[in-house]
C-alpha cells in the first residue's frame, strides 16, 4: 500500500500561483528534424495550461517530452524544481508517479472490461487487496459518471464515454499532474462541455494542475487559464497567453486568424500521442 510519502502531493491554496512546471529553451525533433525550438513556458501549479496552433506544429511532440516519451535535444524541463531529464531513470519513474494521461482516443485496451482499464495502474503501482482496488475504480467511474459501464468493453460504449473512461484512468493513482491529448477531439458540442465540466472540477476536486493540448476553441475559451502557441513555419513559439487574452489582444496575423477562424464559436461560453497498440475505436 502506498505510504502518505508516496502520494502525490496536491495544491492548497497558498501554493496557487507557484510555477510547478517549467521548460527553458526546449528542442524536441526526431534525429535531425527539429519540430519546435526556444520553447521556454511556466505551468503555474493549480492551473489549466493550454498548447495551443495549427495541426502538425507540434503540439502533442511537446506532450510526449513531457511525459516522458521523448527525450529532448536541447534545455531543461522541471517538475517541481527537479530537472526531469538528470539522473537515473528511477529519478524519471518517480516523477512520473505524480503524472496523469489522457491520450487522445481515450487508449483503452479493447480485451479489457472498463473497469479492468481503469484498475490497471492501480494494480501495477499499489499493493492494494482487489476488493480495494474494484472500491477505488467504482470511485473514479462514478466521478465522470460510468458507474454503469464498470464492466463493459470498448466496444460497447461510445466515443465520449471511451474519453471518460480513460480520464477515469488517469486519475485512478491521483496525480496531482494532468495530461491531456485533444480530449475533445471527435465529441458533439454537448458531450465536448459536459468533458470540459469535468476537467475544471478535477481542478476544482483536486487541486491537479492540467496541461492540455488542444485546438478547440470553444474548450480553450472556457478552461485554460494560460498557453503557448506554436507555429509550424517558425517552429517557435509565437505567443504566450491564455486563449481570450490572445483572441482580443495579440496582433500577431496567425494567432488572431486562429482565434477568430470560426465566427460561430462563442467567445465566452459555459496529431494525437502514441503509446502502445490500445483501443483506437471513435
Amino acid at each position: 500500500m502506498q505510504s502518505n510519502a508516496d502520494l502525490p502531493q496536491h495544491t492548497t491554496a497558498s501554493q496557487q500561483g507557484e510555477v510547478l512546471l517549467s521548460l527553458r529553451d526546449i528542442t524536441i525533433g526526431y534525429g535531425p528534424k527539429v519540430i519546435q525550438k526556444n520553447i521556454t513556458m511556466d505551468v503555474k501549479r493549480g492551473s489549466i495550461f493550454a498548447v495551443m496552433g495549427g495541426s502538425g506544429c507540434g503540439k502533442s511532440t511537446i506532450l510526449r517530452s513531457m511525459i516522458g516519451l521523448l527525450r529532448p535535444q536541447a534545455g531543461r524541463y522541471t517538475v517541481d524544481g527537479d530537472d526531469y531529464w538528470a539522473g537515473p531513470d528511477s529519478h524519471r519513474t518517480a516523477l512520473n508517479r505524480r503524472f496523469g494521461v489522457l491520450f487522445q482516443s481515450g487508449a483503452l485496451w479493447s480485451s479489457m472490461t472498463v473497469g479492468e482499464n481503469v484498475a490497471l495502474p492501480l494494480e501495477m503501482f499499489t499493493r492494494l487487496d482487489k476488493d480495494m482496488i474494484r472500491n477505488l475504480v467504482e470511485l473514479k467511474l462514478g466521478f465522470v459518471g460510468l458507474s454503469h459501464a464498470i464492466d463493459l468493453y470498448p466496444s460497447e460504449i461510445s466515443g465520449g464515454m471511451k474519453k471518460r473512461a480513460g480520464l477515469a484512468r488517469a486519475i485512478a493513482l491521483d496525480p496531482d499532474i494532468l495530461f491531456f491529448d485533444e480530449p475533445s477531439a471527435g465529441l458533439d458540442p454537448i458531450t465536448s462541455a459536459r468533458l470540459d465540466d469535468l476537467i475544471l472540477s478535477l481542478r476544482e476536486g483536486l487541486g491537479a494542475t492540467i496541461v492540455i493540448v488542444s485546438h478547440e476553441l470553444p474548450s480553450l475559451f472556457a478552461i485554460a487559464d494560460d498557453g503557448i502557441f506554436l507555429d509550424a513555419q517558425s517552429k517557435t513559439p509565437i505567443a504566450h497567453g491564455s486563449p481570450r487574452d490572445l483572441r482580443d489582444h495579440c496582433t500577431d496575423p496567425q494567432v488572431h486568424a486562429f482565434m477568430h477562424r470560426d465566427a460561430r464559436v462563442d467567445p465566452a461560453p459555459a496529431e494525437p500521442v502514441r503509446k502502445g497498440t490500445p483501443h483506437n475505436g471513435q
